[in-house]
């Protein structure tokens, strides 16, 4: 990869995905090949038990923009998006899932808006946030469920006003990944409902562009982790209404 800063880092964070990992990043790079811009994929693994680093590895070998982060703990989505949004290089830095539910073609939604003047867009599958969102392969009826429920609660109490959260594809500058991710600290899959929370809390409107979603069976979503993120929801606002967040931002400013 050239020493140049790119203009567009993609951080993959990968679990168990041996047998994904390596369409997703064939689909990414083919897309990137096509972009008169500069860019890097980062892969972030986030202690993987089966063959995940040796698809990436493999696939690096004849793509120099790919590169990776190997950790053997599992930390968690969220402890490994926020490695990968500091790691990375690029002047806007998106993140997006493994399976590639939401296909990295959703970047010519969100680029325009970048070029704008916007430093944080995300991707919504509700069509209250993003006129002709839409699931094409939609959740089991218990998973919208689930989801719809907390949801209505995520926007009472830390993110009002955005009807889906949790899609992953989110990205930002430079400048708003390394100080929302600085001082983030939600380890696993409320991550996402931080990010927000602290997009808003430093002032970065936010922008919303329509996604056109395939559900994944093999997700690692389960009912306990939909408990979890409404736990880590009520730490979101805790650190809000604390200070928190306030204290750990003039923390790292100190240290810069």
């Amino acid at each position: 990869m050239s020493d140049k800063q790119p203009y567009l880092s993609v951080i993959i964070p990968a679990y168990t995905e041996e047998h994904r990992i390596g369409h997703t990043l064939d689909v990414v790079c083919r897309y990137l090949e096509e972009q008169p811009y500069t860019a890097e994929v980062l892969v972030v693994l986030d202690g993987p038990k089966d063959r995940t680093l040796d698809r990436v590895r493999d696939f690096a070998a004849s793509h120099p923009n790919v590169r990776w982060i190997d950790r053997e703990e599992n930390r968690g989505k969220g402890f490994t998006v926020r490695q990968g949004m500091l790691a990375a290089c690029g002047q806007i830095r998106l993140f997006t899932d493994a399976d590639n539910s939401t296909d990295i073609s959703h970047f010519d939604q969100m680029k325009p808006l970048f070029d704008g003047g916007s430093e944080v867009v995300i991707c919504s599958r509700d069509r209250k946030d993003a006129p002709g969102a839409r699931q094409a392969v939609p959740q089991p009826a218990l998973k919208r469920f689930l989801g719809n429920a907390g949801n209505l609660f995520i926007q009472l109490v830390a993110v009002p006003g955005i009807w889906d959260t949790q899609c992953g594809f989110k990205a930002f500058t430079a400048e708003a990944a390394e100080r929302i991710f600085s001082v983030a600290t939600i380890d696993r899959w409320g991550f996402d409902i931080e990010a927000l929370a602290l997009a808003r809390y430093f002032g970065y409107p936010m922008r919303i562009v329509p996604a056109n979603w395939i559900d994944d069976a093999n997700t690692h979503v389960s009912l306990r982790n939909y408990l979890d993120t409404i736990l880590e929801t009520l730490r979101v606002r805790w650190n809000l209404i604390t200070g928190g967040y306030r204290r750990a931002a003039l923390a790292q400013k100190e240290q810069t």
